[in-house]
């Protein structure tokens, strides 16, 4: 009697903990519930930027104007930095197929001919890219979203074939998630992993880099904020300030690490989160020389002094996202010279210090050790040629160049 009594007294104990258990993941999963539409991965979390002006109106404007912003936008006639004049709308291909730029109505086409016939037309309805270096063109086409052939060049001003494309009239590339995942703050995707080409849903894509980009999905934040105004700490959102330094990397090599192969679908990795718990990362490492100036910013960087050296620096170290800082050589020599300070390295390290002016020498930090370089990724076929022209810019490859030292100098000995 008394084993039978200790027996159901350790069943009775047994059978509460087991409801406390249920209980609590009853809890927790009502909890999940409740903002499961607010999880990274789904268009309801995000509450867009023009809900960011309210409270943070000065960074809002200011960020408007970045490159990241403008990464991808709908085509309209002011974003869409390429000629529909009739002198200058038509790529003529080396095979004598022709794509003509066409501006109807309020709305835009690329318009292929072979033998003078009309053959193909699809509207521009997405702008990829800022324009500083060029820009790309996306259509519709259903749920499918694919890459117009013709391409606006910037540094020459004209249209040209596509970066990789076939030197004849093509409309059939696809764009990816993973495409989507760096021009944009968020797209869905509605097919089935598996199918190729993707689909989406064109009403819930948010275009451009924009705050939630890099803040995280914002309405949570949004709802709690503007029930609770006189609540001054921010809840429910991402302050990338506070991350370590290798968030900050990982944050920024999400778009600028390279060719990174993901292992989860596009748009999980949100701020803060580890990138090799969605992407196969290279831990061996590649030869430097291999590293493109476009698209892996970061690989360049970590193979420099200046990164080595130091526990601190980070993407975000020189660049204000916030901000359109482009071109600012002198704001970027601010931010080299809190590091090589006269006490540091200007007047021992510089060879240049004792050569320049100090304006001389500020305006020319990022020129003489990030000097413009070719990139290998975006190069782009013009009118006329059958050797693509590459895009240049500036390699993250921080060290010395003598040749472009010896530019700088025989220039200004020119210029003064």
């Amino acid at each position: 009697m008394r084993d039978f009594i200790k027996y159901r007294s350790s069943s009775i104990t047994l059978l509460l903990i087991l409801l406390c258990v249920f209980l609590f993941t009853k809890c927790i999963n009502n909890e999940r519930d409740k903002t499961g539409d607010l999880t990274a991965g789904n268009f309801k979390a995000y509450a867009g930027s023009a809900s960011c002006v309210a409270c943070h109106k000065a960074v809002s404007e200011t960020h408007l104007n970045t490159a990241h912003f403008h990464t991808s936008e709908a085509a309209t006639e002011k974003a869409i930095k390429g000629s529909f004049d009739s002198t200058k709308n038509i790529f003529t291909y080396n095979n004598g197929g022709v794509v003509k730029m066409s501006h109807e109505g309020n709305s835009f086409y690329q318009i292929g001919y072979i033998n003078g016939v009309e053959k193909k037309r699809q509207p521009f309805d997405m702008v990829i890219g800022s324009g500083a270096k060029g820009q790309s063109y996306a259509t519709w086409s259903g749920t499918k979203l694919f890459q117009l052939p013709i391409t606006y060049f910037t540094s020459a001003d004209q249209w040209c074939n596509s970066p990789g494309y076939p030197d004849k009239i093509s409309f059939n590339r696809p764009i990816t998630s993973r495409c989507l995942e760096c021009h944009a703050t968020y797209a869905e995707k509605v097919s089935a992993p598996e199918k190729e080409p993707e689909e989406f849903d064109n009403k819930r894509i948010i275009l451009g880099v924009d705050c939630e980009r890099c803040h995280g999905p914002a309405a949570e934040h949004v709802k709690f904020q503007t029930a609770n105004p006189s609540e001054k700490k921010a809840k429910f959102i991402i302050n990338p300030a506070t991350f370590t330094r290798q968030q900050s990397l990982d944050m920024c090599a999400l778009c600028h690490g390279g060719r990174l192969q993901k292992t989860t679908p596009s748009f999980q990795f949100q701020p803060g989160d580890k990138l090799p718990d969605y992407f196969l990362i290279d831990t061996v490492g590649r030869n430097i020389n291999s590293i493109d100036v476009h698209g892996n910013q970061f690989g360049l960087m970590a193979a420099s002094k200046c990164f080595q050296r130091t526990t601190t620096l980070t993407c975000t170290t020189c660049h204000n996202s916030h901000q359109n800082e482009k071109g600012n050589a002198l704001v970027f020599a601010e931010r080299c010279n809190t590091c090589h300070n006269d006490k540091h390295s200007d007047a021992v390290l510089c060879k240049m210090n004792a050569t320049l002016s100090k304006e001389d020498l500020n305006k020319n930090c990022v020129n003489c050790h990030m000097p413009e370089q070719p990139s290998m990724a975006i190069a782009v076929l013009l009118q006329g040629q059958t050797t693509p022209t590459p895009a240049k810019m500036h390699t993250h490859l921080i060290k010395n160049y003598p040749e472009e030292t010896q530019k700088i100098l025989s220039f200004i000995k020119v210029k003064n």
